[in-house]
C-alpha cells in the first residue's frame, strides 16, 4: 500500500509539472486558429495549394532518383569481345580465345575504378547480350531499364564486319525505347592492344559513312516495309553521330589486358547517383 501512494503522489507531481506546458499549447494553439480565422480564403487555400503541390513535387523527385535504373547492356557483333569484357568488367577475369554466348550473361557487380577513387560507388547490372542475329531481339527484353548501352566493335576485323556492324548499330539508334529515354551509347572499340588495331577515329569516320548509306538507302522504302521507330540525322546533310537524339560517344578497351578504364567511367556516368 506504502509503494501504491508514493506512484500517486509522483503521478500528481508529474501532472502539475506538466500542467504550465498544457496551458502554453492550448495558448499557442489558440493563436494559430485565430490569425487563420484573420486569413482571407483565398489566400488560406492558395497557400495550402502551393503546400501540396512543393509537397507532391519532393516526393516525386525522390522516387525519380530512386527509380533510376542501374543496368547497362554490352551488345555488338558476335566475335567482338562482349563477353570477354563482361568478366573483366565484373571480376577483371581474363578469358583467352572467343567465348559465344547463347543466353545473356548477368551480373550486379562494383567497378573497381570506383574503388581507386574517391567516388560514391553504386552497384551495376551489367547485361552481355548474344551477338549472333537470331538472338538479339533478346535486346528488347532489356532495352525499357537500360541507363546506359555499350556497343562493342572488334577493330582488329573491323573492315569486313563494319556493314553489319554499322546495320545493327543503326538500328539500335532508331528505336522508340532507345531514342524516347535518349539512352547514352559507347562505341567500345575492343581489342586495341593489337597492333594492327584501327583506331577509335578512323572507326567512327567509316560507321557514320556506312550508317549514312543505310538511312539512305532505308528513307527510299515506304514506311509501311521499315521496323524501325524513327529516322536519324538532318536531312541534306552528311550523317554524324552527334546528330543523334542520344548521346553517341567513342572509346578504346582491350577486355584482354584489362584497359576498361574508358568503359568503366561511361558505365559510371550513367548510374552515378
Amino acid at each position: 500500500m506504502e509503494g501504491l501512494e508514493q506512484w500517486k503522489d509522483q503521478l500528481e507531481q508529474l501532472k502539475s509539472q506538466l500542467e504550465p506546458w498544457k496551458n502554453q499549447l492550448e495558448k499557442c494553439l489558440h493563436e494559430v486558429i485565430e490569425y487563420l480565422n484573420q486569413i482571407p480564403p483565398v489566400q488560406l487555400y492558395a497557400a495550402i495549394a502551393v503546400l501540396l503541390i512543393s509537397t507532391l513535387l519532393l516526393l516525386s523527385i525522390r522516387l525519380f532518383k530512386r527509380a533510376k535504373s542501374n543496368t547497362v547492356i554490352l551488345t555488338g557483333l558476335s566475335g567482338s569481345g562482349k563477353t570477354v569484357l563482361f568478366y573483366q568488367l565484373r571480376d577483371g577475369s581474363v578469358h583467352q580465345g572467343t567465348i559465344t554466348s547463347m543466353e545473356p550473361n548477368e551480373s550486379t557487380i562494383v567497378l573497381n575504378s570506383d574503388s581507386n577513387k574517391k567516388r560514391k560507388s553504386k552497384p551495376v547490372h551489367i547485361v552481355d547480350v548474344p551477338g549472333h542475329s537470331r538472338l538479339r531481339p533478346k535486346l528488347d527484353e532489356f532495352l525499357p531499364r537500360a541507363a546506359g548501352i555499350v556497343f562493342v566493335v572488334d577493330s582488329l576485323e573491323f573492315l569486313p564486319n563494319c556493314h553489319l556492324a554499322s546495320e545493327y548499330l543503326y538500328d539500335i539508334l532508331t528505336k522508340a525505347s532507345v531514342v524516347k529515354k535518349k539512352i547514352p551509347v559507347l562505341i567500345c572499340c575492343n581489342k586495341n592492344d593489337k597492333v594492327t588495331a584501327h583506331t577509335k577515329e578512323f572507326i567512327r569516320k567509316q560507321m557514320e559513312k556506312e550508317i549514312d548509306k543505310l538511312r539512305a538507302s532505308r528513307s527510299a522504302i515506304s514506311a509501311a516495309d521499315i521496323s524501325n521507330d524513327f529516322t536519324l540525322g538532318v536531312p541534306e546533310e552528311p550523317f554524324t553521330f552527334s546528330q543523334c537524339r542520344n548521346k553517341v560517344t567513342v572509346a578504346e578497351s582491350s577486355g584482354l589486358t584489362g584497359e576498361v578504364g574508358q568503359v568503366e567511367q561511361f558505365i559510371w556516368e550513367c548510374v552515378k547517383p
